[in-house]
C-alpha cells in the first residue's frame, strides 16, 4: 500500500476519536493522553484483553495518583516520600487502527512511569523497565489487530521506601503514539553539533541512523537536510545519498557540515532556536520526515576561567529542582513549570540542575526558549542503595541501557551543557568503586563527545575527605556538594584542591542555600529580640556564593534548593523548606539574596513583616539585601542610619571588585545590611542609591487586620488545550497591604470550561488535600491551579471567606 494513503487512513481513524494529530509528511505523531482507564490495586489479570474495565476511573495523562492523598504519618513512604500513599495501579487505553496500519511500523513512547511498569498491547506483554524516570518506547506493529486495541500498564510503586524524596506514582508524563514507514530514522536516532561556532560562521554535524524495517532492501537511498533560523527561513541546505540497507538491518549517516553564515547564537541572554529538517528517501519516495530543534552556541571549560558560553565568560547562577510541581504532584503541566523557570528567571537564575534524575522531555524544551544552562543528571544511587528499595537493585541490569537512552534523548538540547552520572553515592571511598564511575564514563564519552560529565561529590577535602583519588580523576569536572562543610576553615573552599590538583575542573554541584519557611520568623533567646529568619544557613550561602562569585575557576554553584519540595521531610513537615520559592511560586526573602547578587536592575528586599503587637520598644534587626551602593533606613520618617555594602558587586558576570576597600576581608565581609531598631508600628522604608543617587525605594508597613480577598491571576487568556492559569490569593487590609499573619480559611467556587488541580499555601505542616476547593492562607497568601476543560468560554472563579470581602477573576479559554 502506497505510505501516504496509509498515514492518511491512520489520521482519519484517529481523529475520528478527537484525538489531536502532529501530522508530518510520512512520520504521524498522536498525543494518547486522553482517555485512560485506571484502577488502584486491580485484579492481578488487568492486562487481559477481555476484561471489563468499564467500571474503572477515566483519568487522562499524566497522572500521579499518590499526590491525591492522604497524608498519613505511617505511610510506608515515610518523611522521604512526604508520608503520602504508593501502591500498585492499572491503566487501560483502548484504540482503533486501520488494518493497512499494520503496513508501518507503529510505536509507543512513553515519556516516564514511576516505577517498576509493565506494558502489554493486546495481551502481549512488551517488557519492563524498572527506572521511573526514564523515557522509553516500544514497538507494537506485530502485535496489532483489526478493531479495538487495548494497551495495559501495571505500574508497581509499593516497594517502599525506593526514593530519597517525593517521586509520584502512575503515568505521570506524556505518551504518544508514532507511526514510521519501516524504512525510518531510528528512536533518537538523530544528533546535531556545532563543532565550529563563530560570530561570522557556523558549522553544523548531523548524525543520523536509519532503519530498514521492509521485506526488501533500500534502493536508489537518498537524504536532504535543510536548516530553518528562528524566524522560518531556510540558511542553508544538504543532499546526500546512504548505502543500501538490507533488511533488518541499520547503517549510520554522517553527513559533511552544513555551513550557516552569520548565525544567532544560543546563550542565556538571547536563546536562538533552530530547526533541522531531514527528509529520508528510497526509491525516489519520500519515507521519513522528521525535525530536530538545536541551537547553534560553543561551549568551553577551562581550568581558570571556568565556563565559557560563545567565547565568553558565564558564571553558572544554579539552582537545583526535583522534578514535583507541588501541588499538581509529578504530573507537572508544561505552564506549571514556564512560571517557576519564569521566577527563578526574575532571581537572576541562568542555570538548573536536574537533581537527581532526567527531567521531562518539555523542561529541557523550556530551557531551551528562555535560556537555561542544564546539568542534566542521570542517578542518585548506583551499586549501593540509600533507600532498601532504591535503584541500587536495577543498577547492573539497567543503568548501560538508562544511560544511553537518557543522553540520546536529550543531547540536541542547546540548554544542556553537561551530563551528571550521579548525586553523593556510596562508591565514592569504596575500594573499586572507582571503577563503576570508569564504566559509566566510558558511555558518556561514547555517546557524546561535544560535553563534559561530572557527579556530585560529598566527600571531598584535602584534609581528611574519603573520595578516593581514583574516583576524582576520572570526573571531566569535579563536582563540589557542600564544600564548605569538608574544610575548618570555610574561607578557604576549593582553594586546597585547587592548589593541590591545579588541572581540576571545578563545579559546585550542590550548596547550602538561603532558605527557611516563608514568612516564619521567631524569637531568639533574648525575648526583647525578634529574629528574622535569618540562620547560619544564609550565613553559609553568603559566604559561598561570595568565595565563587570571586574566583573564575570555580564553574559555578547549584544551590539546594531553587523551589521546595516534597518528602525529605519530618512529621508533621510534608516537605523540604530548602528552597528559595515556596510549594507555590511564592519568593522568600532568601530568594532576594539572590536577586541581589545575580542581577542589574535596582532592588531592595527589607525583611522581617512589620506587624508586632506587644514588643512595643524592643529591639527588632531589620536586614535588607540590595544591590545598591548604599540604603537608608526610615522608621515613620526618621532615619536609621545609612549603610553601604563593604564588598560591592561589578556587574552581573558575577565577579567583585575585591581591592574595593583593603582594609575589608573579602572573605568575612557581609552581603547584606542591618539595623537594630525598636520596635514602633507604622512605615519601614527603604531608599537606595547608587553613585549617590536615589534608584529605588521599598516600603514595609504595619498592616490592620485582614479586610479582603485580592486576587492576581498569571494569565487572563488560555488555551482549551489543558492550559494552565494560576490564581495568587492575598489577604489584605483595608489599605490593600498583605496581612503577613494571616490564615484565613478560603472557600473556591468555579464556573465554566475549567477545573481546580491544585490549591496550596506554602505551609510545610499543612495536610490538607490538595485537591479540595477550600484552603487556607499561610502568612498571607495561598494558590489555586485552573485547567481548561477543552471548550471555549470564560472561566469565572470566585474566593470567599468569612468576614472578608470576595473576589472574582475571569479567564478567556480560547
Amino acid at each position: 500500500m502506497n505510505r501516504k494513503i496509509f498515514f492518511s487512513l491512520l489520521l482519519i481513524v484517529l481523529l475520528a476519536q478527537t484525538c489531536t494529530w502532529s501530522a508530518g509528511q510520512s512520520r504521524q505523531v498522536l498525543s494518547l493522553d486522553p482517555g485512560w482507564k485506571f484502577s488502584l490495586d486491580g485484579p492481578n489479570n488487568a492486562q487481559a484483553v477481555e476484561l471489563d474495565d468499564s467500571g474503572w476511573r477515566s483519568v487522562d495523562l499524566p497522572h500521579d495518583w499518590s499526590i491525591e492523598g492522604p497524608y498519613d504519618r505511617n505511610a510506608p513512604t515515610g518523611g522521604s516520600g512526604g508520608y503520602l500513599p504508593t501502591g500498585v495501579g492499572w491503566y487501560r487505553k483502548h484504540f482503533t487502527l486501520p488494518a493497512s496500519a499494520r503496513d508501518g511500523r507503529i510505536w509507543i513512547e512513553f515519556d516516564g512511569i514511576y516505577e517498576n511498569s509493565e506494558v502489554w498491547i493486546n495481551g502481549h506483554r512488551l517488557g519492563k523497565r524498572p527506572f521511573g524516570y526514564i523515557s522509553f518506547h516500544y514497538d507494537l506493529t506485530d502485535h496489532l489487530v483489526d478493531g479495538d486495541n487495548v494497551i495495559a500498564v501495571r505500574v508497581d510503586n509499593s516497594n517502599q521506601p525506593n526514593t530519597r524524596w517525593y517521586s509520584g506514582s502512575g503515568i505521570y508524563r506524556h505518551v504518544r503514539l508514532v507511526g514510521v514507514n519501516p524504512i525510518h530514522v531510528a528512536h533518537w536516532g538523530l544528533a546535531v553539533t556545532t563543532p565550529d561556532v563563530s560570530e561570522d560562521n557556523a558549522e553544523v554535524l548531523i548524525r543520523a541512523a536509519f532503519v530498514n524495517e521492509s521485506s526488501a532492501p533500500t534502493k536508489d537511498g537518498q537524504w536532504k537536510s535543510r536548516i530553518i533560523d528562528p524566524d522560518g527561513n531556510q540558511v542553508t541546505a544538504q543532499a546526500g545519498t546512504y548505502d543500501t540497507i538490507e533488511p533488518g538491518e541499520s547503517i549510520i549517516v554522517e553527513s559533511p557540515p552544513l555551513e550557516v553564515h552569520a548565525p544567532r547564537l544560543w546563550s542565556v541572554e538571547t536563546p536562538a532556536l533552530y530547526n533541522l529538517r531531514t527528509i529520508v528517501l528510497n526509491g525516489g519516495v519520500v519515507v521519513d520526515e522528521i525535525t530536530t530543534t538545536f541551537g547553534i552556541r560553543k561551549i568551553e571549560y577551562d581550568v581558570d576561567r571556568g565556563f565559557l558560553l560563545n567565547g565568553k565568560h558565564v558564571k553558572m547562577n544554579g539552582v537545583c529542582l526535583h522534578h514535583g510541581g507541588g501541588c499538581v504532584g509529578a504530573a507537572v503541566p508544561e505552564r506549571v513549570w514556564q512560571r517557576r523557570l519564569e521566577i527563578l528567571k526574575a532571581m537572576g537564575c541562568n542555570a538548573i540542575r536536574t537533581a537527581h534524575n532526567p527531567p521531562a522531555p518539555e523542561f529541557l524544551d523550556l530551557c531551551d526558549r528562555m535560556g537555561f544552562l542544564v546539568m542534566d543528571e542521570a542517578f542518585d544511587e548506583w551499586t549501593i542503595g540509600k533507600t532498601e528499595h532504591g535503584y541500587h537493585k536495577y543498577f547492573e541490569e539497567w543503568s548501560e541501557r538508562d544511560l544511553r537512552d537518557f543522553i540520546r534523548r536529550d543531547r540536541n538540547h542547546p540548554s544542556v551543557v553537561m551530563w551528571s552520572v550521579g548525586n553523593e553515592v556510596r562508591e565514592q571511598p569504596q575500594e573499586g568503586g572507582h571503577e563503576v564511575l570508569r564504566r559509566l564514563a566510558e558511555i558518556v564519552h561514547d555517546e557524546d563527545k561535544t560535553r563534559p560529565f561530572t557527579q556530585g561529590c560529598d566527600n571531598i577535602a584535602a584534609d581528611g575527605g574519603s573520595t578516593t583519588p581514583e574516583f576524582l580523576d576520572l570526573l571531566d569536572i569535579v563536582g563540589y556538594n557542600y564544600v564548605d562543610r569538608w574544610h575548618e576553615r570555610r574561607e578557604l573552599y576549593y582553594s586546597i584542591d585547587r592548589h593541590d590538583h591545579p588541572d581540576w575542573k571545578m563545579v559546585g554541584t550542590e550548596s547550602v542555600s538561603a532558605g527557611g519557611v516563608r514568612g516564619e520568623y521567631f524569637l531568639g533567646r533574648d525575648p526583647n529580640v525578634i529574629r528574622p529568619n535569618y540562620n547560619t544557613r544564609m550565613i553559609r550561602a553568603e559566604q559561598l556564593w561570595k568565595f565563587v562569585a570571586m574566583h573564575d575557576y570555580v564553574i559555578g554553584d547549584f544551590m539546594w534548593t531553587g523551589i521546595d519540595y516534597l518528602g525529605e521531610s519530618w512529621w508533621p513537615g510534608k516537605n523540604s523548606s530548602s528552597g528559595v520559592i515556596d510549594l507555590c511560586g511564592f519568593p522568600k526573602d532568601g530568594y532576594y539574596f539572590y536577586q541581589s547578587q545575580w542581577t542589574e536592575e535596582p532592588m531592595i528586599h527589607v525583611f522581617p513583616h512589620w506587624n508586632w503587637p506587644g514588643y512595643e520598644g524592643k529591639i527588632i534587626p531589620v536586614l535588607c539585601y540590595t544591590n545598591c551602593d548604599s540604603v537608608e533606613l526610615f522608621l515613620n520618617g526618621k532615619s536609621c542610619g545609612e549603610k553601604r555594602l563593604e564588598f560591592p558587586r561589578q556587574g552581573t558576570s558575577g565577579g567583585w571588585n575585591r581591592y574595593a576597600n583593603p582594609r575589608i576581608n573579602p572573605t568575612t565581609a557581609d552581603l547584606h545590611l542591618s539595623w537594630d531598631v525598636p520596635y514602633e508600628p507604622g512605615v519601614l522604608k527603604t531608599v537606595g542609591k547608587r553613585s549617590g543617587q536615589i534608584v529605588c525605594t521599598k516600603e514595609v508597613r504595619t498592616t490592620g487586620p485582614a479586610a479582603a480577598i485580592e486576587l492576581k491571576i498569571d494569565r487572563d487568556s488560555i488555551s482549551t488545550l489543558r492550559d494552565i492559569a494560576h490564581v495568587e490569593l492575598r489577604i489584605v487590609d483595608v489599605d490593600g497591604d498583605i496581612v503577613p499573619t494571616a490564615d484565613n480559611l478560603v472557600v473556591f467556587a468555579v464556573e465554566g470550561p475549567g477545573r481546580i488541580i491544585g490549591v496550596d499555601n506554602g505551609n510545610p505542616r499543612d495536610h490538607d488535600s490538595y485537591q479540595a476547593m477550600q484552603r487556607r492562607a499561610f502568612n498571607g497568601l495561598a494558590l489555586a491551579v485552573l485547567q481548561s476543560s477543552g471548550e471555549t468560554g470564560g472561566i469565572r472563579f470566585t474566593a470567599r471567606s468569612e468576614g472578608l470581602k470576595e473576589a472574582s477573576a475571569e479567564i478567556t479559554v480560547k
